[in-house]
Parts: C-alpha cells; structure tokens; sequence
C-alpha cells in the first residue's frame, strides 16, 4: 500500500499541507449591501443578509427576506421574515445566528435557516425597545448586550445559560451615546460608551470615567470605537480626525495617528498584519480604506545604524560588547542577540585546535534552541573549513529536516540523509534524497537501499506508478510481490494494450501472478473477465453493436434490450448469475423497452423468485397504471396493501387492511386518504378501529 502522506507538502518547519481545489465563489447578490443588515460568522463561517429590512422607501406590504451564504457565495437558506422588525444580526460560536429584535425578542436559527429557539432581554428591554445591540464572544459564550430607548444597557455574557444583567446608569445621559462596545476584562464584561468628550466603563455595579492616556487635546466626541476579537487592544476615532490606539484597559497608548478626515467611518476593525505580529486597524468610509498600524519605537543614527555598528563589533569579535549592546536596546532576539551568537559559533568551527566533540557540545551548551539560530548554516561553515564529522555533529541539533538534508547530500553522506527525511516525514524531502540516490548508486544497490526503508520503498513506488512503469514492475519481481505484479499487470492490461488478444495475454499473466499469491479469488475473477472479453467480442462479431468492456450486468441488459433473450439468458448460466438478479434485470430492461406483451409472458414462466410488487413498483415508474394493476393482484398478502396503493385503489387497500387487522396498514392507508373522494374510505377504518379497540 502506497504512503498516504505522498501528496502532502511542507508548511513551516513543522506544518504540512496540501492543496486541491475545494469549491469556487459563487456570489450573485441582486441587492445593494446597504439594503441589508449583514452578519459574518468568526472562522470564515456562513454569512447571513437581512433584505430591505424596514426601510421607509420600501412598501409596507414587502417582506424582509432572511438570506444565509456559504463564505464562498453558495446560499444555504432563504426565508421570509414573518417576526417584528430587526435591529442586528450576529453570529454564536456554535453557529446560530442571532436576530435582534425591537421588542427585545431574540430569535436564534440554525445555519440552514432551521428555527431553534427564542428568548427574551427582560421586560425593561420590551417596554423601551432596543435602539442598538451587540453579538459579542467571550471565553463563557456568545453573549447579547443591548442599548434600550431610555439609553440604559442590559447584557448576556452566555446566551446558552442566559442570566440577564442591567448595566450601571450613565449620570444625566439624555441621548443614545455617539459610540459604544462590549470589553471582557477579569473575566467580566463591561460596556464603554462615548457622551461628547467622555468615555464611561460600565459594569452591573458602577459607572467609571475613564481618559485615553496621552489623547491628542480639542477632542468634543469620540465617533467610532474598536476592540479587538482578544479583548486586549481599543481603537478610537475622534472628531478631529485622529485615531487613537492603546491597550483595552486605557492604561497604554501605542500610537496615534492623523487620517485628516474627520467624517465617521462606516466600520472600523483590528486584524493582524500578514507573516507579522503587528496589531492594526482597519478604518472603512465610502469610497476609502485605511490601514493603520501601532508603529513601535525607532532609534535612528545620522551615520551609522544599530545594524551596521553591531556588524562591526562582530567582524572584530567583540562578541561579549554586542550582545550587552542588544540588551540595552531591547532589540528582538532574531535581529541581535541571535545573530550575534550565530556569528560566534561561525568562528568557532575554525578553531581547528579544539576536537570535534568539544566545539559542538560548547556551541550547543552556548546557543541552545535561541530563536533565529540556524545549525544548518554553522554546519555548513564547518563543511567549508574540512570539518565533516564536526558538520554531522552540529546538523544533530537542527531541528528542521528541510534544513540537514540537503548539507548531507552535499557532504556526500546520502543514506543518513534518507534516515533523516524520512523521520521528517516531508514526503517532498523524501523524494529528493531518492532521486538523489537513484543517480548516485547503481541499480541494484538502489534497490537494496529501499528494501531496508519500507516508507522510502512505498513513495518511490508511487513516483514509478505515474513515471516509471517498467521500474515498478521490476521492483515487485525484485520482492516476489505476486499480489502487486497481479495488480500491476491488471491496470497494463487496460491502460496499455488496445487489442484485445493482448489485452486478454495481459490478464492471463495477472492470473498467473494471483495464483502464485494464493489468491484464488482474484485469478478466478481475472479468468472470468477474460472469458467476458472474448464472449464481448464475439457477439460484437455476431450482433454488432457494442459489447466489449460492458461490466456483466449491462452485457446481459444489452442482450435483452436488444431482442436476444435466449443468449441473456445463456450468459446468466454461464457465469451463474442468480436467478433473483437476473429477473431484476429482465424486468427493468423489458419495462424500458415498454415491451408489456413479452414481460407479461415472462411474470408467467414460473414462480417470480423476487415476488410481484418489483413488476407493480417498475410499470408504475414507466407511469403505465393499467399493465400495473395486472400485477398487483398476483402480489402476495404481506405486501398487498402497498401494491393496491402505488396504483391508487385506496378503497381496496382499505379493504385488505380492513381484513389483515394490521394497524401499520391501516395507517398506511388512511395517509393516502385526500379530500372528499376518499372520505368515505377514511371513515370506514375509523370504524375499523374503533370496532377492533371494543373486542
């Protein structure tokens, strides 16, 4: 069996992947977004659209209509909305989406548009109705905060094991905030709002002012304001253009930055930027998009910078000084200490006076796992100065096989750089060291190679299943693989060979091989599909029309279709068919024909082996009622209400379930009864019933 992990490639240094086409986008939206209220799920889940919900240009008679998408496009549901008006949408963990309602009513549906549940946000919430709401997520659950018409703030942290919580009142606030979020701070959830100038931290207990710390001055109103999906970063947009970035806790400012534009954005949001940790914000208006990212601290150095000065203290090994410098500036390990000490392993594979041994225990014991440091790089140094063995020793604490394979390749050591590809599990790796290999060595010490690395042996075998056919075959004569060279020469048979003598020669030879694997079943299957090729082309040469490569139940469906009934029939025995399957595909093939005389005649040779209701079931699919009642009376009793059904006699279905006293059947029958042409039927097994329930 061929490595199931052949077609997966490396991500990283200790991910892998693999890629085939999965689905396309398929959006065909014929709406304006503006029109709707929208909800994305978080991890590219569904995306749900509320149509035309309420606007006033609309007509009053016009539905919203409820519309939930794939993240490529493919529509999942569609519903009219039949509730009271919407004010926001968002979505669970666990995939439900939440809709909002006016009246405080928060009706939860499944993914396909399934109705789960409902629940209320309290009697405060029903009497002031909700202006705006918020779905947000926390480390207990989806919860539901809700801003009221009398501007106060009720919320759910876990909508799953709801407990409501009235929120603290802001002092003499008479209008709905300029903007407003959740935060989830000590396990807690709070709600920051903007009045004007100030922001307010809400929780159950009390109302806190808080200040932005080092807020650029003339700030009169806070317009837009983001928290991050981690709770840990906040973003603020102020009226004179400025966006603010910090910490959620109002403790520590990033950066601030001017957009000079000082409309409120339609959206803002974090994200991270790609192949980075930098934390960003994302500022939408209507025609305009920002970026905005909290640039850290720079020094700078009119002539020369931090990179190039400690550059020259290495060249000088100066490495102690270096490494003192980088501390003090705080720099990332991968930019300074890092390279630092990767500089000084570099010059110490040079000292030639130190055995192998003790240089690479001492840049061990000195690097570690240091982030940033490769091994594979002061191996390769040590390979330079005609230090192999210190060159193995070093690649021994490289984590990354990507890394030692190929310096052991180069160093010509290619059977330990196949041990190590291959406890990598690259399968990629793999094959490069076996192409390798394969250049390397001669034939047979190649092979010999492989027979000691079953999962090498496996991949290679793959390689030579799509370039190599000649080089497999070898491989499983090499092994005495005679199940494998069975398989093998079964595939050549269709894949190479057109004739149908050597298509036939082919398979003698994939027989012979199954034998020889004591695989009894797979030589007598492969001796039977011969004697079908022969007999295909035979009747190609007798009847025309084409026959070869049918499987046998369509070679003896052909037969049939075509008037040969005599040689179907002779091709069953021959290849012991069962007598059940093969009424099943006379009666099919002769129902397609609508050949009613001949399949009459043939229900009346004998018994049927697979009763009558199958000759009931396959007129009634070619919609011949008439040939179906034929066959309905000869169906046996356990099956004679269902066949009276399927050609529409409710009253003499009744009848028979009437006399079997079967209350299934009984049942059956009454689901069929409709309107006031069965009424009468309808009523007579309630009277059945009822008389059978007296005794």
């Amino acid at each position: 069996m061929d490595c199931y992990t052949a077609n997966w490639k490396p991500l990283g240094d200790s991910a892998f992947y693999r890629k085939y086409e999965l689905y396309s986008m398929d959006w065909d939206l014929k709406e304006e977004l503006r029109d709707c209220l929208v909800a994305a799920a978080p991890y590219g889940g569904p995306i749900a659209l509320l149509r035309n919900p309420w606007r006033k240009e609309k007509a009053a008679s016009l539905r919203p209509v409820l519309e939930i998408y794939s993240a490529s496009g493919v529509p999942l549901a569609s519903l009219l909305w039949k509730s009271g008006p919407v004010v926001s949408l968002g979505w669970s963990a666990e995939e439900e989406l939440l809709c909002v309602q006016e009246d405080g009513a928060v009706l939860v549906y499944g993914l396909h548009g399934d109705f789960r549940r409902h629940f209320s946000m309290g009697n405060e919430v029903l009497q002031n109705r909700v202006l705006d709401a918020r779905i947000f997520h926390t480390e207990f659950g989806s919860g539901v905060a809700i801003l009221t018409g009398a501007h106060r703030f009720t919320l759910s942290a876990n909508v799953g094991d709801l407990k409501l919580r009235r929120m603290s009142e802001v002092p003499g606030l008479q209008s709905a905030p300029s903007c407003w979020t959740t935060l989830c701070q000590d396990r807690v959830a709070h709600i920051l709002l903007a009045v004007g100038p100030d922001l307010y931290l809400l929780d159950h207990a009390t109302c806190s002012m808080v200040t932005p710390p080092g807020l650029a001055p003339g700030v009169s109103s806070f317009l837009q304001m983001a928290v991050s999906f981690t709770y840990r970063h906040l973003a603020l947009f102020t009226d004179t253009g400025y966006i603010w970035m910090g910490t959620a806790s109002l403790k520590e400012k990033l950066c601030e930055f001017n957009c000079n534009i000082r409309a409120p954005p339609k959206q803002m949001v974090w994200c991270t930027r790609p192949r980075s940790k930098e934390k960003a914000v994302v500022v939408a208006w209507e025609r305009r998009l920002m970026v905005v990212g909290d640039a850290p601290e720079s020094i700078q150095y009119k002539q020369l910078t931090i990179q190039v000065l400690l550059d020259r203290l290495v060249l000088r090994r100066l490495y102690p000084l270096a490494i003192q410098i980088c501390e003090y500036l705080r720099l990332p390990e991968v930019q300074g200490v890092s390279r630092i000490l990767a500089h000084w392993a570099c010059y110490k594979v040079q000292q030639k006076d130190v055995s192998d041994e003790d240089v690479a225990r001492a840049i061990n014991q000195k690097l570690g796992d240091t982030p940033g440091v490769s091994y594979s790089d002061i191996a390769a140094r040590a390979y330079g100065c005609g230090r192999t063995e210190l060159a193995i020793k070093l690649l021994e604490y490289e984590p990354r096989s990507g890394e030692q394979v190929p310096l052991l390749l180069k160093m010509k050591r290619s059977k330990l750089a196949l041990n190590k590809a291959i406890e990598s599990g690259d399968t990629d790796l793999v094959f490069t060291v076996l192409l390798h290999l394969k250049n390397e060595l001669n034939r047979g010490d190649f092979f010999m190679t492989l027979r000691n690395q079953p999962m090498a042996l496996s991949l290679y075998r793959q390689f030579c299943k799509h370039q190599e056919l000649e080089t497999l075959k070898d491989l499983y004569n090499q092994d005495d693989n005679h199940q494998e060279l069975g398989s093998f020469h079964i595939r050549a048979s269709y894949a190479a060979e057109e004739r149908i003598e050597g298509r036939v020669a082919a398979l003698q030879t994939a027989a012979d091989a199954f034998y020889k694997a004591k695989n009894e079943f797979a030589a007598k299957a492969t001796e039977d599909q011969m004697r079908l090729l022969r007999l295909q082309r035979r009747l190609e040469d007798e009847l025309g029309g084409r026959f070869l490569d049918l499987s046998l139940h369509d070679t003896v469906t052909t037969l049939i279709l075509g008037g040969h009934n005599k040689r179907a029939e002779q091709l069953a025995r021959d290849f012991r068919i069962p007598d059940k399957r093969l009424w099943w595909l006379k009666l099919t093939a002769l129902a397609e024909l609508e050949d009613w005389e001949e399949l009459e005649k043939f229900s009346k040779s004998k018994k049927s082996p697979i009763g009558y209701l199958p000759f009931v079931e396959i007129c009634m699919k070619q919609h011949n009622k008439y040939e179906a009642k034929k066959y309905a009376s000869r169906v046996g009793p356990e099956q004679k209400v269902k066949a009276l059904l399927l050609v529409g006699d409710v009253a003499q279905a009744a009848d028979v379930a009437i006399e079997h006293r079967n209350e299934a059947e009984l049942s059956l029958v009454l689901s069929h009864c409709t309107g006031a042409t069965d009424g009468a039927t309808a009523d007579k097994i309630q009277r059945a019933r009822a008389q059978a329930q007296k005794k």
